[in-house]
């Protein structure tokens, strides 16, 4: 085995940045991307700005990454709307709330009409996400013994807050017994 390779003679460290992309390799690094994650028009004009920064543009004039995302999604690949609804599900089932959720929206560039089937989804869901982080974490119902002291009902709000949820829904959720029934809350 020498310095710069393993044993199986495989190199070490960093790869080495591929070839300067132009107009033809655009569009099929967005199409590798595509085909391996779901992700907003934003999220691919990101990566491809990215990849130009990273690899270098050998192409005439400059690269054109909006047009590429838009032809994305005039082909259908990119559907900031469906993105925004299996993102929201995802992390509504993780038990994080609203506030947390849009922050993720407004960060993967989803906006406007993309953006309100999310809104009713969080809307719909928020007392179940809520639940969720209660479990998760052991709190309220899900709990060993009920929380008495003021320090630790605080740091549990907390904890539902960070998560994005309303802290009058989380101290509702805290305050029930263990194995309580949450039928009362909302």
């Amino acid at each position: 085995m020498d310095e710069t390779g393993d044993s199986n003679g495989r190199r070490r460290g960093r790869k080495r940045p591929g070839k300067p992309l132009d107009a033809a390799s655009l569009p099929e690094l967005a199409l590798f991307y595509l085909s391996r994650f779901a992700t907003s028009r934003t999220g691919l004009e990101r990566y491809l700005v990215r990849k130009i920064r990273e690899r270098g543009w050998a192409g005439e004039g400059e690269a054109d990454v909006p047009a590429v995302a838009d032809r994305m999604v005039a082909l259908g690949y990119i559907d900031d709307a469906a993105f925004a609804e299996m993102k929201t599900r995802s992390m509504l089932r993780r038990g994080l709330g609203g506030r947390r959720i849009a922050t993720q929206m407004r960060a993967s560039g989803i906006a406007g009409d993309d953006v309100a089937w999310a809104d009713q989804l969080v809307e719909d869901g928020r007392i179940a996400a809520a639940l969720r982080h209660a479990e998760r974490r052991r709190f309220g119902p899900f709990a060993a013994a009920l929380l008495t002291d003021r320090a630790a009902i605080e740091r549990a709000v907390g904890s539902f807050v960070r998560a994005g949820h309303d802290a009058a829904l989380a101290r509702a959720i805290i305050r029930l017994a263990p194995g309580e029934s949450t039928d009362q809350l909302d």
